[in-house]
C-alpha cells in the first residue's frame, strides 16, 4: 500500500472556482491559424484550467469545433479576431508581448521561458507549415519545446498547454 489516495469530486469541486472567470486581459492563447477543430477544443480546456482567454478567428467551421470540443459546463472566455496579422498588429500598439511558440533561430527553449508578468498573447501557428513569415516580425520572442524524438513538431493542443501553464507560472 503506498498511501496515495486520490481526491473525490467533491473535494475537486470545492477547490476550483464555482463558475467561469471574467476576462481577465491578462494571458491569451490564440491559434490564429488553426487546422484541426479538435485541437481547439483541448486547447479551450486547458486556458480554463490556467485562467486563460482563447482568441481564435472567426472561420466558419470554428465556432462548431470549440461547441463540439467544449466539454465544460461553463461558458468559454473566447476572442473572436478578424485577420489575424491586423490583430497581431492592434495587440502590439496596446502593449502586449506577444510569444509565438515556434521552431526558430533564437527561439527560447520552454523551460527559460519566464511566467507572464504583463499582458501576453501567446501566438500558435499552423500545425504543417507554423508561424506564417509575415507574423514572425510581431513576435517578441519565439519558445522552443525541446523534442528527442523523430517528429518535427507538436500538435497545437499539446504545444500549446505545455506553453500556457508554464507563461501561467503553473510549471
Amino acid at each position: 500500500m503506498t498511501g496515495i489516495r486520490a481526491r473525490t469530486r467533491e473535494e475537486l469541486r470545492r477547490s476550483r472556482r464555482p463558475r467561469p472567470h471574467a476576462c481577465w486581459d491578462h494571458l491569451y492563447a490564440a491559434p490564429l491559424w488553426p487546422l484541426h477543430g479538435a485541437n481547439l477544443g483541448t486547447l479551450a480546456r486547458t486556458c480554463d484550467a490556467v485562467g486563460a482567454c482563447l482568441t481564435v478567428p472567426r472561420f466558419p467551421w470554428v465556432p462548431e469545433a470549440l461547441a463540439r470540443g467544449n466539454t465544460l459546463r461553463q461558458p468559454l472566455c473566447v476572442h473572436w479576431t478578424g485577420d489575424p496579422l491586423t490583430w497581431l498588429a492592434k495587440q502590439r500598439e496596446r502593449g502586449a508581448r506577444i510569444v509565438g511558440v515556434e521552431l526558430a533561430d533564437e527561439a527560447v527553449r520552454l523551460a527559460d521561458l519566464p511566467p507572464a508578468r504583463e499582458r501576453t498573447i501567446m501566438v500558435l501557428g499552423h500545425e504543417q507549415q507554423g508561424i506564417p513569415p509575415e507574423a514572425l516580425d510581431l513576435l517578441d520572442v519565439c519558445v522552443e519545446i525541446p523534442m528527442i524524438g523523430t517528429g518535427a513538431s507538436l500538435n497545437v493542443a499539446v504545444a500549446g498547454s505545455l506553453a500556457l501553464y508554464k507563461l501561467a507560472g503553473l510549471l
